[in-house]
Formats: C-alpha cells, structure tokens, sequence
C-alpha cells in the first residue's frame, strides 16, 4: 500500500482524484458535457440529434464560463 491508500497499479488521474489534490476548475468539462447530454437527451430522441445539440450546448456553456472567467480576471488583476 502506499500513502492515501493508493494500490499498486492505479492510474495517476485516479490517484490523485482518491488523494482529493485536483483543482475544482477540473471538474468543469465534465460537468458541462454531462449537463449538455442530460438536457439534450431530454428534449430529442434521435441520437444523431442529441450528440449534435448536446456538443452546441456544451460549446455554448464553456463559452460563457470562459467570458465569464474574463471578466472576472480583468477586474481583479490589479487587486
């Protein structure tokens, strides 16, 4: 066994999600696509429909986090 209860053998992403030391900005992606797929798969039954509305929404969605993070970077740069 290793430190945090890591097995021999463990991918590194894994290891180091168990040891809690990844940013929360990390899990932004993931959960925009989930978000995107959950809610298209809601509205659309022909999977061809939802994977191309599931991947707009999930451009949408990372577009307004990175405006978002813009601006918000721009007003504290000088903090």
């Amino acid at each position: 066994m290793r430190p945090w209860g890591i097995v021999e053998g463990m991918s590194s992403m894994f290891a180091l999600l168990a040891a809690g030391e990844l940013h929360v900005s990390f899990y932004l992606l993931p959960l925009a696509a989930v978000i995107s797929l959950v809610y298209s798969a809601s509205r659309y039954e022909l999977p061809d429909k939802i994977l191309s509305r599931a991947f707009k929404l999930f451009l949408q969605i990372v577009g307004f986090m990175a405006a978002v993070f813009a601006v918000l970077w721009f007003f504290s740069f000088g903090l």
